[in-house]
This record gives structure tokens, sequence and C-alpha cells, in this order.
């Protein structure tokens, strides 16, 4: 089995529909987010994925999508309320 690694998935999508359907596939792979940007523990394949469901739904002409694999979570810095994922497979200590 894969490893997950965490990135940030954001988009930016012009039109209210495919806003929508934008919605629906970010929230089967996020672990949590708010409005259009999401935090999404992923292995290879959930990631290619993911992309693949993402350019059904945008229109890469006018829209964007953005995936950035963050680095290992010791590095990283939160600043707020963390909110905890909702995969049960995840555990957050802090």
């Amino acid at each position: 089995m894969s490893a997950s690694q965490l990135y940030i998935a954001a988009y930016d999508v012009r039109d209210p529909s495919r806003l929508r359907q934008a919605l629906y596939v970010l929230k089967d792979f996020a672990s949590g987010g708010q409005k259009s940007v999401f935090e999404c523990y992923l292995t290879p394949a959930e990631k290619r994925l993911l992309l693949s469901r993402i350019r059904e739904v945008i229109n890469e002409n006018i829209d964007a999508f953005l995936l950035v694999r963050l680095p290992a979570p010791h590095r990283i810095e939160v600043l707020g309320q963390g909110i905890l994922p909702l995969n049960d497979e995840w555990m957050i200590i802090g």
C-alpha cells in the first residue's frame, strides 16, 4: 500500500455549475478545508484519480486548479483552529 502525502488543493472556477461540481469532487478526497482550498492526504493513485475527475469538471481555458504537495508534517506551521480530518484513518496529535 502506498503512503499518503499531504497536499493543498485549490480552485478558481468561474461557472456556478462547474464550481459546485468541483466542490463535490474535492470533498471526496479532502480531510478538511474551507471555501475553495482543501487539505488532501493522497496516495499516488488517489492523486491521479483526483486530477482525472477535476479535469472532467473544469474549463481549462478560464478556470484554475492547483495541487501542491506539502513537505513532511514536522515542517508545517498552522495558525488558528485546526479541523480534525474527516477520514478515520488519520489522527492529529498536538
